[in-house]
């Protein structure tokens, strides 16, 4: 009932473009103090997520996949990392604030949070996390009053996907 109401009312298209536009100007903020305020490195931060993992009661490594991904592929990419994190947050919180590609934009903020727990980060990841997955739940409706209300249609009718529903439904 709750994800019906998420993904078809249109009070609560209202409600999602509050929280869209509070999570995107969160995003496009960190992004914007990243690119702006000189040369950001990730190099540090990589290399205590690796030295300093985030352990479990019983003193072990929590996220040994992550750490190793850190170590193995993240660091030695640090230059990579250093383009990809200030751009990335600052596209998700553009996508967000227009409403453009919304879910798509939600989901890669979500990796971005997600990455920065599992790294030891906790500061307002729990809140962006929660306010991130009622966007994915909500999927078309929290681009509703945005530009998904124009760009989704010509993408579903560039890649062909009404003809395909539209097939569905008359053989049904």
């Amino acid at each position: 009932m709750f994800n019906k109401f998420l993904r078809e009312n249109k009070i609560a298209s209202y409600i999602l473009t509050v929280i869209r536009l509070y999570l995107g100007y969160e995003f496009m903020l960190a992004g914007f103090e990243k690119i702006s305020g000189g040369k950001f490195d990730a190099s540090g931060f990589l290399a205590g997520a690796i030295h300093n993992p985030v352990l479990s009661p019983a003193k072990a490594v929590e996220y040994p996949t992550y750490v190793s991904f850190l170590q193995h592929f993240a660091l030695p990419n640090a230059h990579l990392f250093n383009v990809l994190v200030p751009y990335g947050e600052f596209l998700v919180g553009l996508g967000l604030i227009i409403g453009c590609l919304t879910t798509a934009a939600a989901f890669f903020g979500l990796v971005m949070n997600f990455s920065y727990v599992m790294a030891g980060v906790v500061s307002s990841n729990p809140l962006d996390i929660l306010l991130g997955v009622i966007i994915l739940a909500a999927g078309l409706n929290a681009g509703r009053i945005g530009l998904d209300h124009w760009v989704i249609p010509f993408v579903r009718k560039f890649a062909g996907k009404d003809q395909v529903v539209n097939q569905m439904k008359h053989s049904a």
